[in-house]
């Protein structure tokens, strides 16, 4: 019995210090077996507390009064499957006649105390289908992705969801997107994290860092091209405005539009091409928007309108030949000069760290989800990396990206410098670098900081 106390008081023990150090072994080691025996047996009294139950049919309410048994009780929506994941529960459930997903979501909060959880989020799976994901700890507060993702081409997993799951940039689906961040707020990680995951493919890289570039240029050897004035900015857009009409002109002569060529056959886009026709797609990161659009003297304005010209028409155009914008700023916003909302109406997604200014958040989701606007201005400073992630269809999530250091960075975009494509058009906006040398150890594994 002594022996047995002991082993108990242990492991006790042992899971609170886990709980407490190391949130996500305490939860697969301990938290899921203990959180799905309470889902299940709480289930219907949670969900009747809810209000999340329908009362019997009218059938079987006859059915107990003709054969004096007791009335049924109201009936929760029922569970089609209970899946453990590496951060909480997943709840597959089924609808009853009556209910409908937005009762599933403005009962999160209640459904998150009552079982004792620390998120809870719902999605519609399909017409009476609704998955509740619960997170068991703040996936967000130390952010560890998992070893597989999910890889396809011109889709790359950036950060995590406060849901437990990855959240993609997927170009294909979302061509252009604004990201917002004030000064120390992990935009920039955010913007290594991107790069990163982009390295590995056969993508070209241009970018545009008016900063003298001092963000994107140490990245400079897995780079096509960059720019690091408003003056190289301008040819350089100039020049992939030029590119754009070249595509477009080789998927005209690839359309194939005869009676007898099958559908699926027809190009519209690079996509459509043959793998030996089709272009290198182009991913344009603009890390400071503002800088672009300001000016000073009348000579600077025609340049800026001259920029901003030229952005619209990549944003409006250039998705179907291959030319994706990232456009990154500190602050976004019509006085920015005439242009920018026309801009911002051509970039789908949205990407909102913390703001210093409710007006930057209303210009990055007023107009697709106005209930993440307060969402966006209440981020803390002490949480780098936090932000509000959206897009056209109006949902949002709370996303971090995990902390990736410039020289972890660095050394990944050195690592496949032999990616990098040479396109002509490009070629006088080519970074000079040195020779090839051995990449440098991690930060985090090396010898001085170990």
């Amino acid at each position: 019995m002594t022996a047995f106390t002991v082993a108990l008081v242990l492991v006790v023990a042992a899971a609170g210090l886990l709980r407490w150090r190391r949130p996500a072994w305490y939860w697969l080691a301990f938290g899921v077996t203990l959180a799905a025996l309470r889902v299940l047996v709480r289930y219907r009294s949670v969900m009747d507390a809810c209000g999340l139950t329908v009362p019997p049919a009218q059938w079987r309410l006859s059915l107990a009064r003709a054969t004096n048994r007791p009335i049924p009780e109201p009936r929760p929506p029922r569970i089609r499957r209970l899946r453990p994941t590496r951060t909480g529960l997943v709840l597959r459930l089924k609808l009853r006649p009556g209910q409908d997903v937005f009762d599933i979501a403005a009962a999160s909060d209640r459904l998150r105390h009552s079982l004792s959880m620390f998120g809870v989020t719902s999605r519609e799976v399909r017409s009476g289908v609704v998955e509740v994901r619960m997170t068991g700890y703040d996936v967000l507060k130390r952010v560890q992705m998992p070893a597989e993702t999910e890889t396809q081409a011109m889709r790359v997993p950036v950060a995590l969801r406060e849901d437990g799951s990855v959240h993609y940039r997927d170009y294909r689906a979302i061509p252009h997107a604004l990201t917002l961040g004030a000064t120390e707020s992990g935009k920039s990680v955010y913007q290594r994290n991107l790069v990163a995951g982009l390295a590995p493919l056969d993508v070209a890289l241009v970018g545009i860092d008016c900063k003298q570039g001092v963000e994107l240029f140490p990245l400079a050897r897995r780079f096509s091209a960059l720019a690091d004035s408003p003056d190289t900015a301008a040819e350089l857009l100039d020049a992939l405005v030029a590119r754009m009409a070249d595509v477009y002109r080789l998927i005209r002569t690839q359309q194939r539009i005869t009676v007898d060529v099958p559908d699926a056959e027809i190009a519209a886009d690079i996509w459509d091409l043959p793998d030996e026709l089709r272009p290198t797609p182009v991913v344009v990161l603009v890390d400071e928007v503002a800088e672009l659009a300001l000016y000073a003297t009348k000579e600077e304005e025609k340049r800026r309108d001259r920029i901003i010209t030229a952005l619209v028409r990549l944003a409006q155009l250039g998705r179907a030949a291959g030319i994706y914008l990232e456009i990154c700023g500190q602050r976004f916003g019509s006085e920015l000069g005439k242009g920018i909302t026309m801009l911002r109406a051509q970039l789908t997604g949205r990407t909102a760290h913390r703001l210093n200014d409710e007006t930057s958040a209303n210009m990055a989701f007023g107009d697709i989800a106005p209930d993440a606007v307060l969402a966006a201005i209440q981020i803390p400073a002490e949480l780098r990396g936090l932000a509000i992630a959206g897009d056209a269809s109006g949902g949002w999530h709370r996303i971090r990206a995990p902390h990736t250091s410039l020289r972890q960075a660095v050394n990944l975009c050195n690592r496949y410098a032999d990616r990098t494509p040479d396109l002509p058009e490009l070629a006088p906006f080519r970074p000079t670098t040195g020779t090839a040398t051995e990449v440098a150890p991690s930060a985090k594994t090396s010898p001085a900081t170990a």
